[in-house]
């Protein structure tokens, strides 16, 4: 594996498996995301629970390239995968019935990435 200048080896791997699995799926959105992870990561999307209230809909599954922050409410169920989510973020958006997960479980999930909206 390439040394990173994050040296995260984890983030290293998540970005080459996004790669890969963009490839091998055809899923450009996976390449998108692993092109924003690659960036700067004060250049990463922090996005408030109130923001995927405000923006999205009722069981839309979402991803961010980043982190997500429990500022706020929400009251309708959405999948959300990040990169990283905050304790408050996480029981506020399954108590309203929707499920978080990691950005590869959100891949094994959607391989082709079909009907997923990138935030951030």
């Amino acid at each position: 594996m390439a040394v990173h200048p994050k040296g995260n080896p984890n983030l290293v791997k998540l970005i080459e498996d996004l790669k890969a699995a963009s490839r091998e799926h055809k899923a450009p959105i996976w390449r998108a995301v692993a092109e924003k992870l690659e960036g700067s990561a004060r250049n990463w999307p922090e996005v408030n629970v109130s923001r995927i209230a405000r923006h999205a809909k009722k069981g839309e599954t979402l991803v961010v390239p980043g982190k997500v922050l429990g500022s706020g409410t929400i009251s309708f169920e959405v999948t959300v995968g990040a990169f990283s989510l905050s304790a408050e973020a996480r029981k506020k958006i399954e108590g309203a019935g929707g499920q978080v997960m990691s950005i590869m479980d959100l891949v094994a999930a959607i391989p082709d990435g079909s009907g997923i909206r990138i935030m951030g």
